[in-house]
């Protein structure tokens, strides 16, 4: 392992690296651990997506009804093709500085062709780099106690310990971030090969059950549900956004593994197998409205929910490594671009330069997770707080984007606009729905990325002076 001090020099612009990702550390391997660390995050989702998505469609105390889990399946499908795949993996991934992805790759890029504007590009860069760190103490939290909650379903005398349980694997999970990426990835890896073989199987297992539910790929049963439903509309759009919760995290990590491995994940397995899952849970949920308690777990059988509990758990624990490696690729870029103070960063690979581990990040998120633990308890309590700082960071990504493609990549305005206008409007409207969850628990992240704001701005006013 090669230790070094990061350095406070931005980084230049160069090639289009991304692609190319050292062939040294080879293409499969890369693209496997990818699977380990990218795709854990979102790769979870569908343990209280949906559920959690469905309830609140229903409304309170009534009774579950076809048009609302067709329209809650197809919100979520379509949120999967356009902000995810068409978003993140086919356009943004492109956007990269000198190999480096994140929301501060991005306005690294558009201050060099915005000289005019390159106040308004800070601030938007550094809200959604704050933004961010608000996800990446939120993620583990929920990730790994809706696992553990899975535990109330096959022995309802373990609810108590629920929590002691999610602290002792959040420990540990911090504990081997030391190892390395690369570490961590070749063993992460093929346990979530193994967990998406098995969410796709347990979702394709009950299709069967309702084939109906196929006729969620029309985005006629989505938009017809938000045309008919109003303000609980929006409400449960918010929570459909739990689905997609991970793709700036996937962004992020670019530097870790690289454009190609990253997309290639996700259009052959990833997406697949999140699709079949769904669909199971939707057919499930019409064939026994019961179900809607823990929809996820009930796909299988008894004799296999604790193997799925067990892997469940597993699967939360990796899923929390999309954001932490985020974190340190952020913090990394922060520091070269002057918004940090100089930290100790610990290059872990001597083939790929990403690949890296920030002590101090480690400490601060360990700590800000245990305690967001200790004040919710639950995941459902969690997911009113989750969707806001990723919406946010979704939001100010693209307008970054549409800057950089505008000005550094000389698109004219119109063709930019059409590219990026209508990812635009689907964040905005995703954003707006979260902002109605203000209230319940999305003030933390909010909250939370203003005290990151406030150092950024502070370090960087005092470095002036």
């Amino acid at each position: 392992m090669v230790n070094n001090v990061a350095s406070a020099r931005e980084t230049e612009p160069g090639a289009d690296r991304s692609g190319d990702a050292h062939p040294r550390a080879g293409f499969w391997a890369l693209t496997l651990g990818s699977l380990g660390v990218v795709y854990g995050d979102i790769g979870t989702s569908p343990l209280y997506a949906l559920r959690e998505a469905v309830v609140a469609a229903a409304g309170p105390g009534n009774a579950i009804t076809e048009q609302a889990v067709l329209g809650v399946l197809s919100l979520i499908l379509w949120a999967l093709l356009l902000v995810v795949t068409a978003k993140y993996v086919l356009i943004l991934l492109h956007l990269d500085n000198n190999g480096e992805g994140g929301t501060l790759a991005l306005m690294a890029l558009a201050q060099r062709s915005m000289k005019r504007a390159a106040g308004i590009v800070f601030l938007l860069g550094v809200s959604s780099a704050a933004l961010f760190y608000g996800d990446a103490v939120i993620t583990p939290a929920i990730s790994v106690l809706s696992a553990i909650e899975g535990l109330k379903i096959v022995a309802p005398g373990f609810d108590a310990y629920v929590v002691p349980i999610t602290v002792l694997i959040l420990c540990g999970l911090f504990v081997v971030q030391s190892r390395g990426t690369a570490k961590i990835a070749t063993f992460f890896g093929p346990i979530m090969v193994l967990w998406f073989v098995a969410i796709a199987a347990g979702g394709l297992a009950h299709v069967a059950d309702n084939p109906a539910v196929l006729r969620a790929l029309n985005p006629a049963y989505g938009i017809s549900f938000l045309l008919d439903h109003g303000l609980i509309a929006l409400i449960t759009l918010g929570l459909v956004f739990l689905a997609v919760t991970g793709a700036e995290a996937l962004y992020a990590d670019l530097g870790h593994f690289g454009r190609k491995p990253i997309q290639l994940a996700w259009t052959a397995f990833v997406l697949p197998a999140l699709a079949a899952n769904y669909f199971g849970q939707a057919a499930l949920v019409l064939a026994d409205r019961a179900a809607i308690e823990n929809p996820f777990f009930l796909l299988y059988p008894d004799w296999a929910q604790w193997p799925m509990v067990l892997l469940a758990t597993a699967a939360t624990v990796i899923a929390s490594q999309a954001v932490i490696t985020g974190a340190y690729s952020l913090t990394r870029q922060a520091i070269q671009l002057g918004l940090l103070p100089r930290l100790e960063v610990r290059h872990t690979s001597e083939a790929l330069a990403g690949q890296i581990y920030i002590p101090r990040v480690n400490g601060l998120l360990f700590i800000a997770v245990l305690l967001l633990v200790a004040m919710f308890h639950s995941s459902s309590a969690l997911a009113s707080a989750y969707g806001i700082a990723v919406t946010g960071t979704m939001l100010v990504d693209a307008t970054m984007g549409f800057l950089v493609i505008w000005r550094y990549w000389h698109w004219s305005l119109p063709a930019a606009a059409v590219l990026m206008a209508p990812f635009q409007l689907i964040n905005l409207t995703f954003f707006a729905a979260n902002l109605l969850k203000i209230p319940e628990g999305a003030w933390l992240p909010l909250v939370f990325a203003g005290l990151v704001m406030t150092v950024m701005y502070t370090w960087r006013r005092g470095t002036r002076l």
